[in-house]
Formats: C-alpha cells, sequence, structure tokens
C-alpha cells in the first residue's frame, strides 16, 4: 500500500490522479487539497477517506467542515494548512498539482519532510528551481516528473543514467494556432484560445498551450529536472503528439517515449515509479497513422517561448561555475504570464497582450540573484502592481 497526498484534487492533475487510485486498491489518499471547490472535495472526501482536507479559503473550509461533520477527516486552511497536507507523517508522495506559485512553500517543506514529490506544478521549478533541487538532494527525495514531456524524457534516460546525454529534444504540439502570423492572431477570443488540438487540459495551461509560454516553462523546467544547460535542449513542434519527447546520447542514438496524449500514464508513472503497471485507455494503433511530421518553432510569432530563453539565459550563464544557481527573471516571467492569461481569460486585455506584457515587465526588471523564497513572493508581488499600473 502506498499513501499518498494530492494537492490540487479538483483541478484536471489532480481528478486524473484520483482515477487511478480509483482503479489501484494499493493506492491510498491520505490528505486532499483545492482552493474553493467544496462541492467536488466533499465527493472526494467521501469515497476515499483521507485523515486530511485542506481548502485554501477559510469560509469555505469552515463550510466544507460542516458538510463532512459526520465523518472523521481533520479540514484545516490557508497556507498552513496546505502545509499540513504535504507534510502529513502518513503521506509517501506528495502530488502538486495546484496551478500557480502557491504550491512552492508545500513543496519544499514536503521536501524537508523527505516526502517524494510528483511534481505537476511548473511553477515550483520556474521560480525555485535553485531552492528546490538542492534541498531535494540533501534530504535524498525523488521528484517525479508528472507533466506529459518532462515524464516522457525521465523515462527515456532509465537504464542510461551512465551515458552522456547529447541533448534533450522536447515535443510541442503547436497549439491550435500552429502556422498562424501575429496579424492572424490580433483578434484571437478565448473561446478559440481553449481548443486544444490534442490535450484535454484546465483554462490556464491551455492558454499557455496556444501562446507557446507553457513550452518556454518547460524549457526551464527541464534544465533544472535533468541538470543540463539551455543550449542542450531543442523544442521540436510534432502536432500529431504522439512522440511526448526524445533523448539524444553522445552516441546519436535517439531514445524516445510515444503514446496517446492522456495525462494518466505519466501520473500514473510517477506514482508507481520505478514500476509500470497496466492502465485501461486508447493504444497508439500504427497501423492507422499516416505521419509523424516535425516542426521548427516559430519563434517570432510565439515570442512567448523566445522570451522563456531569455528569461533563463543569465542564470544558465552562471551556473557552469554554479549548478544551484538561479535568478529572479523566470518569476518575472512566469508572474507577468499567470496574470496576464487570468486578465485575458477575464477578457480584460486581447491575446497578443499577454507575451507583451511578459515582455514589458522582464524589460523593467533588475534582477536579483539566488532570491530566497520570501524574495520570490516579493518579486511575483512587483509584477502584478507592474502589470496593473500598465493597465489602469
Amino acid at each position: 500500500m502506498k499513501n499518498i497526498s494530492v494537492l490540487g484534487s479538483t483541478g484536471s492533475i489532480g481528478t486524473q490522479t484520483l482515477e487511478i487510485v480509483r482503479a489501484n486498491e494499493d493506492l491510498k489518499v491520505v490528505a486532499l487539497a483545492a482552493g474553493s471547490n467544496i462541492e467536488k472535495l466533499e465527493e472526494q472526501i467521501r469515497e476515499f477517506a483521507p485523515l486530511l482536507v485542506c481548502v485554501f479559503k477559510s469560509e469555505a473550509a469552515k463550510e466544507l467542515a460542516d458538510k463532512v461533520s459526520d465523518l472523521d477527516v481533520k479540514v484545516v486552511s490557508g497556507m498552513e494548512g496546505l502545509i499540513e497536507a504535504a507534510t502529513i507523517d502518513e503521506a509517501e508522495i506528495v502530488v502538486t498539482a495546484f496551478v500557480g506559485m502557491i504550491g512552492i512553500k508545500p513543496t519544499l517543506e514536503a521536501i524537508k519532510a523527505k516526502k517524494d514529490i510528483a511534481l505537476a506544478n511548473k511553477e515550483t521549478l520556474v521560480t525555485a528551481g535553485h531552492l528546490v533541487m538542492p534541498l531535494a538532494k540533501e534530504n535524498n527525495v525523488k521528484i517525479l516528473p508528472v507533466d506529459s514531456e518532462h515524464s516522457a524524457i525521465f523515462q527515456s534516460l532509465q537504464g542510461n543514467e551512465m551515458n552522456k546525454i547529447d541533448k534533450i529534444l522536447l515535443t510541442a504540439s503547436g497549439g491550435p494556432f500552429r502556422g498562424w502570423t501575429v496579424d492572424q492572431m490580433k483578434d484571437i477570443k478565448v473561446e478559440d484560445a481553449l481548443k486544444h488540438p490534442n490535450w484535454a487540459m484546465g483554462q490556464k495551461i491551455t492558454i499557455d498551450s496556444s501562446t507557446m509560454v507553457n513550452k518556454g516553462l518547460e524549457v526551464i523546467e527541464a534544465k533544472w529536472l535533468f541538470n543540463v544547460g539551455l543550449d542542450d535542449i531543442q523544442v521540436v513542434v510534432q502536432p500529431q503528439s504522439l512522440i511526448h519527447s526524445m533523448v539524444q546520447y553522445e552516441d546519436g542514438g535517439i531514445i524516445a517515449q510515444l503514446g496517446t496524449p492522456d495525462m494518466k500514464l505519466p501520473i500514473q508513472y510517477a506514482l508507481y515509479y520505478p514500476e509500470r503497471k497496466y492502465l485501461a485507455g486508447d493504444r497508439v494503433d500504427f497501423e492507422q497513422i499516416s505521419e509523424i511530421s516535425f516542426e521548427k518553432p516559430d519563434l517570432d510569432n510565439f515570442k512567448g517561448l523566445r522570451l522563456a530563453y531569455r528569461a533563463a539565459k543569465r542564470s544558465d550563464e552562471k551556473a557552469k561555475d554554479d549548478p544551484f544557481f538561479g535568478d529572479s527573471m523566470p518569476t518575472v516571467f512566469n508572474a507577468a504570464n499567470e496574470k496576464a492569461v487570468a486578465m485575458f481569460l477575464n477578457r480584460e486585455i486581447g491575446y497578443l497582450d499577454i507575451a507583451d506584457t511578459i515582455e514589458y515587465c522582464m524589460d523593467r526588471h533588475e534582477v536579483i540573484d539566488n532570491p530566497t523564497f520570501e524574495q520570490i513572493l516579493e518579486v511575483e508581488k512587483w509584477v502584478y502592481e507592474m502589470i496593473e499600473e500598465k493597465y489602469k
């Protein structure tokens, strides 16, 4: 029996994690955490019987506590509650599926408590990789990627730990606007950007995929997860989303991980690593595939990816002397994108304003070397204030 804690249990990754638990009797949920969706959370509590549940918003937590007063479950709230859910004694592995920088602190505390991390929260490594990775090494904790592309890279590395990587080939679908020019994207509406051609994901990550910002975040993540430089990461557009990523070794050999676009595979692989177990679902039928094609990413019309490389460039150069060196520019990139995407979804700014807003903040930021967690939050606050002033 493996005990797990799920942070972000009512979102896309969280609910799919619980589908895997439902299908496997040797997985037990001991803690759940969500933002404010108490209706879905109550259903999850009654089905999975966790010991502890956190609702981030305190008023919603009080309401949930009343709804489940007939059950033997502890209901907590706020950041202290999230940390309690992440560090609960009974948990062996913590699935960090919250969207946004809210996931950083609970992840750091879970690592200190020597919990393995099934990492689905991009912001954790993008903004705080210089804090997370040395802490994980110090505590002998596994950081197991749940993101489809990073899981594919991780799987392609198995059995080859002693061999030198020549290049990581990070695949991208290209999103719903692949091949479009900036002029064609001027009038994109929220509904258009939420129609991903291959994947079913949450709203924020779907928008990020359409702008290619998501791929930029993944480049920065890959740098930390696999201890490689930016020059060793090549983004390749693979529109069919069959190849989830590849690793090229120094002899020129390439190992790829293929599969249908289903997030349950990387989630289950992280939960059971290094074991593979049966997973119900569609299988790739090569007799039905007419082609697998590749393209270069368009950095001119999709400047979100170009800005990500810029955001990580300085720390990448410094990392040649200090592998755990980080700076604050990736936090600016990430926070500006978070705020801009939220404004776009709320129809307050246009689609192209997302990347423009990221660039606006990056152009005005004075970089901080090796920021503390508190400084990371201060930078996020500064970014939000800059954007609010810009669109006042």
